[in-house]
């Protein structure tokens, strides 16, 4: 049996049969008559747009005989006055119309089969992103549907170059991936390799949405911890950076979108650099590159002086360690290290009623009672609370363990091989950033390398907004 051809009652039982309709109870089918001809009606409960729906059919209900063209493409454009409709005639792409929530007419007489989108996708309201967060600013942020996304980022670029290109991916998933860009600003090189890419993806679903296409369109070196792309939950951001002529992928199911090319400055970039005056953005910027470094370097350089005290500068011996050292420096920062993760984890898995309890508690236990045990010092203590209350000044939280592997790596050679390890490691994370490879193939400390100075300097130093510059974060 054919879905296209035979009467109504044969492309009925084959279309239940290719859709598994007996197994199936959310795929629903209802059968009305229009102008004297029979019509069924194939759609997923949980996508239907009932008030919508209705409307439809109640202007089908109205249509005489005589009114009905003798072609498919006269009755959609004499009978159905309103909603995005489309002809189809392809088993695969009636497949994909219906499981993507288009309700699907089969009306007796045509061929092909009309596709309405009158979706209403459940979905939760466009609030600000508790990740990406700003003090002053649009509130509004990304939701698990494609469509409504698209529309926030619309809404901020009224310009017919900007372009939305529509793929899917995943033989079982379909997943709808929306490539967008700005036409006469974007290299086409760059974009005809993201859609090449993304057509060419092997994989039956994409079930870790940008993560899965992430690491299926860009194979890069697994033990190069710094992240490739840059991700980001705000509309505006994503607008900004189309603005200048990135390409930003939005994944159905997805509310975060992934922007490409990317740079190591493009990350450390927040909103807020750009929702304040630009000495406010500028001391915003600087503070925050300044406190990612300390971060990184903070407890190595405090653990090569607990190995060399000699080291000290005169009127800093302060910072030693007073009390008695009853466990390993090193090993102290690592159970820290892997202490402040396990209550990140906890704390999202904690009911909100009970997250102030769990953190009065995990205050008082990893505070005085850790270092009146003799477990921990209290300097080390001190400098690992300033660590873990300086990766949340970095919203991309990618570069925020790229920073901790980095920082773990460090103290270990460090501990083994002093000064020299130190240095050692230092040039590790510097080639680690030098030679990662970034999707188009772009300099990762670009502007650095290759140098631009003028490009440089507005990295540090926030200038005023103009038509052609920044609109807001990269």
């Amino acid at each position: 049996m054919d879905i296209f051809t035979g009467s109504i009652d044969e492309r009925r039982e084959a279309v239940k049969k290719l859709l598994n309709m007996d197994s199936n109870f959310d795929i629903i089918q209802r059968n009305l008559e229009t102008g004297g001809r029979q019509v069924a009606i194939f759609v997923i409960n949980g996508f239907l747009n009932s008030d919508l729906c209705e409307k439809i059919i109640e202007y089908f209900y109205n249509i005489g005989s005589k009114e009905l063209p003798e072609d498919l493409h006269g009755f959609i454009r004499n009978c159905i006055p309103f909603a995005d409709v489309k002809s189809i005639d392809n088993e695969q792409n009636f497949k994909d119309a219906v499981l993507a929530g288009l309700t699907c007419f089969i009306i007796e007489g045509y061929s092909d089969i009309i596709a309405l989108d009158i979706r209403k996708f459940p979905s939760r309201s466009v609030e600000e992103p508790d990740k990406d967060k700003v003090l002053r600013g649009s509130r509004d942020g990304f939701v698990e549907s494609l469509i409504p996304n698209t529309a926030l980022v619309r809404r901020r670029i009224r310009d017919v170059n900007l372009i939305f290109e529509i793929q899917k991916a995943g033989r079982s998933s379909r997943t709808d991936i929306a490539v967008g860009y700005m036409k006469g600003r974007v290299n086409e090189a760059v974009i005809e390799k993201v859609i090449n890419k993304i057509k060419n993806i092997d994989a039956d679903s994409l079930t870790m949405n940008q993560e899965s296409l992430a690491e299926a369109i860009f194979n890069g070196n697994w033990f190069n911890p710094f992240p490739k792309f840059k991700y980001t939950e705000r509309p505006d951001t994503a607008a900004a950076c189309l603005l200048e002529g990135s390409v930003v992928i939005l994944v159905d199911n997805s509310p975060s979108a992934m922007i490409i090319p990317t740079s190591l400055f493009d990350i450390i970039e927040d909103a807020n650099d750009y929702y304040f005056p630009p000495v406010t953005g500028t001391y915003l910027r600087l503070t925050r590159m300044v406190t990612n470094l300390l971060a990184l370097f903070i407890t190595p350089v405090f653990l090569l002086f607990i190995k060399n005290p000699d080291w000290i500068p005169k009127g800093f011996d302060f910072i030693m360690i007073k009390d008695d050292i009853n466990v390993n420096p090193l090993i102290q920062f690592l159970i820290l290290e892997l202490a402040v993760d396990g209550l990140k984890m906890a704390s999202v898995n904690t009911p909100s009623m009970l997250s102030t309890p769990l953190s009065v508690v995990a205050a008082i236990v990893f505070g005085d009672y850790t270092v009146e045990s003799g477990w921990f010092n209290s300097e080390i203590m001190l400098y690992m609370a300033f660590v873990a209350v300086a990766n949340y000044t970095q919203s991309n939280m990618e570069l925020g363990y790229a920073l901790k592997f980095s920082r773990i790596m460090l103290l270990v050679v460090t501990n083994f091989f002093g000064i020299w390890g130190f240095v050692a490691g230092t040039a590790v994370i510097l080639f680690s950033l030098l030679f990662n490879k970034t999707f188009a193939g772009k300099g990762y400390l670009y502007p650095l390398v290759p140098f631009n100075g003028v490009q440089l300097l507005k990295r540090f130093f926030r200038v005023s907004l103009s038509t052609n510059e920044k609109l807001g974060s990269r």
